[in-house]
């Protein structure tokens, strides 16, 4: 089961770009992922707010269990949401916030739990709780400058900024010391036209600018 948990976690921080996909219509989702995963995404997170979000998740495992990307459940606020996503396929679980009986069941059950942070104490009460990767949020609101600020006094937190996060900042993102990034509505906007190419395209894009800038980060 460790060994299943380690191969998730790489697969987030592969390509340092986890697509999420918050749609109002579960047909979307199914396209989105396929789209992300095109683009050279290795991890996408589903999360709860999508109509039958579960049901997706366990459609979307028989379709990319086998292949070299994560599906994850996003947007759980307990417990009992994360083990029906665990119980669906879900392989990683992310939380706006911490909540400590689902970091719980996340360990008993050896799968990544991403809660968000937005202070040093929640990251620091996060890692307590044996999480691996720290979801800054919202990002938006944080900004680059907060990463680099938190892993000055905690260089060993992998750190992952949510909300906020475009193409044009991933770079910067990444210098400050990001172990990943997670891309909501910038990615998958194209989604509501029907433009599901541009996701892929934009994929694309994201991950490449990740590579560059881990690169110059040396």
């Amino acid at each position: 089961m460790l060994a299943a948990k380690l191969h998730v976690l790489s697969r987030i921080t592969e390509s340092g770009l986890v697509g999420i996909v918050r749609t109002e219509n579960s047909s979307h989702a199914s396209r989105i992922v396929e789209a992300c995963a095109e683009g050279g995404a290795t991890a996408v997170e589903i999360t709860f707010t999508v109509p039958g979000a579960a049901a997706v998740i366990e459609e979307l495992t028989k379709c990319y269990g086998g292949r070299h990307i994560a599906l994850g459940a996003g947007t759980v606020l307990d417990p009992e949401t994360a083990r029906i996503a665990i119980l669906a396929g879900a392989q990683f679980i992310v939380s706006p916030s911490l909540n400590t009986a689902t970091a719980r069941l996340c360990n008993r059950y050896a799968i990544p739990y991403l809660p968000g942070a937005s202070t040093i104490r929640e990251i620091v009460e996060a890692m307590e709780s044996g999480v691996d990767i720290v979801k800054i949020f919202p990002g938006e609101t944080l900004g680059p400058a907060f990463v680099k600020a938190a892993r000055a006094p905690l260089p060993q937190a992998s750190l992952m900024p949510t909300g906020g996060v475009s193409i044009d900042n991933a770079a910067e993102w990444i210098k400050a010391g990001s172990v990943a990034l997670g891309v909501g509505g910038s990615l998958t906007a194209g989604a509501k036209a029907g433009d599901f190419k541009s996701i892929t395209d934009l994929a694309r894009r994201f991950i490449a600018a990740i590579q560059e800038a881990r690169e110059s980060r040396g």
